[in-house]
């Protein structure tokens, strides 16, 4: 039986910065407010949508990976913001890219979902039926972000990762891994109408929008992801001891930090970004592991553990262990096209539509 191996990663990061200081413009909060409380310094906020961001990080995994759109034979696109919900995003991400070999659908789990992704995707090479495989985590939340609610507006930011899987006869690649949801509490973090429930037309305001029982996720994410990874990690025949990297989903750090702590992990062996991108969902997984990479933070043989938590609420852990190759086998050019448009003018239709927040007037 093959094993899967990810041979190329790719990340995709819009150019339009929304700092904590300039949310202290547009909601009722402060830069050490948020600092504190999630460990945030700044997010980006794309001007283009789900399926750019994600052809320019898929563009990058295929060129690290050494392969063309021609030779992917399944594309997993993991997202909870698409471009549509018909069409999948997957199949307009496959014609961006060329990619006609492929076959392409979508998967949401939410901020899960790249790791549901990367087990589908594993297992699919696993069983024959596929050889190589473009995993990808692109969202576009910042359209969902009312900024009278600053619970949930400064959580929250765009980007994409991608990776490239291979089958490969070596013992590499996801070595365990534990998929998770507990539905009877689907509704503490939600957007509330961006379906089919109810009479069709447009959404009143406060129908949209992301709703957050933050309290009681935070509670729920430790324990979650905390747990699964344990589970995952001895059910792969490992001891705690020897994972190299822990790289989790990056919504909050002081939920990372309990995390880390509960699996008796030192700060070298965990990876974080959240600071510079926030919770981009789907994407936060790839993104970092590209980082990672990037940063000297990969060896060949390290056994590397994901783990994540989301709306649903879902949740996910994998043991991986990587191959021999940490360089990229190439380089890609592709880009986003440039914008003049900052984070203000692209946070402006949000303000318009859930309306613009009273700001304390200084005295």
């Amino acid at each position: 039986m093959p094993n899967a191996e990810i041979t190329g990663w790719g990340k995709c990061l819009p150019p339009a910065v929304l700092s904590n200081h300039d949310l202290e413009k547009l909601t009722d909060t402060s830069d050490e407010w948020i600092t504190t409380r999630t460990g945030i310094k700044e997010r980006r906020i794309s001007h283009v949508e789900v399926s750019d961001m994600a052809e320019v990080a898929s563009r990058r995994a295929l060129a690290a990976a050494g392969k063309e759109p021609s030779d992917v034979d399944l594309i997993v696109l993991a997202t909870c913001t698409g471009d549509s919900i018909i069409p999948s995003t997957a199949a307009i991400l496959q014609d961006k890219l060329g990619a006609y070999n492929a076959a392409a659908f979508d998967l949401n789990a939410a901020c899960s979902g790249f790791i549901y992704a990367l087990v589908v995707a594993s297992n699919m090479i696993r069983a024959g039926t596929h050889r190589t495989v473009l995993v990808v985590g692109s969202e576009k939340l910042h359209y969902h972000l009312d900024f009278t609610d600053r619970s949930t507006a400064v959580l929250f930011g765009d980007a994409a990762g991608a990776v490239v899987l291979e089958a490969t006869e070596e013992p590499v690649g996801l070595l365990n891994s534990e998929l998770g949801m507990d539905g009877s509490v689907w509704d503490i973090l939600r957007v509330p109408k961006d379906g089919n429930v109810g009479d069709p037309g447009p959404r009143l305001p406060e129908e949209g929008g992301i709703r957050m029982n933050g309290p009681e996720v935070f509670r729920r994410a430790v324990t979650t992801m905390s747990e699964a990874a344990v589970r995952t990690i001895e059910g792969a025949g490992l001891q705690l001891d020897d994972v190299d990297l822990f790289i989790p989903h990056q919504a909050n750090v002081r939920i990372i930090d309990a995390a880390a702590k509960r699996l008796g992990l030192p700060e070298s062996k965990v990876f974080i970004n959240i600071g510079s991108y926030g919770n981009t969902s789907a994407a936060t997984i790839a993104v970092a592991l590209t980082e990672a990479l990037e940063e000297g933070r990969v060896s060949p043989g390290d056994v590397i553990v994901f783990a994540a938590f989301g709306a649903g609420l879902s949740w996910a852990a994998a043991v991986l262990r990587w191959g021999d190759r940490v360089t990229p086998l190439g380089t890609s050019d592709a880009d986003l096209p440039p914008t003049d448009k900052d984070a203000f003018a692209l946070l402006e239709p949000n303000l318009e539509y859930y309306g613009r927040p009273e700001l304390p007037r200084d005295e």
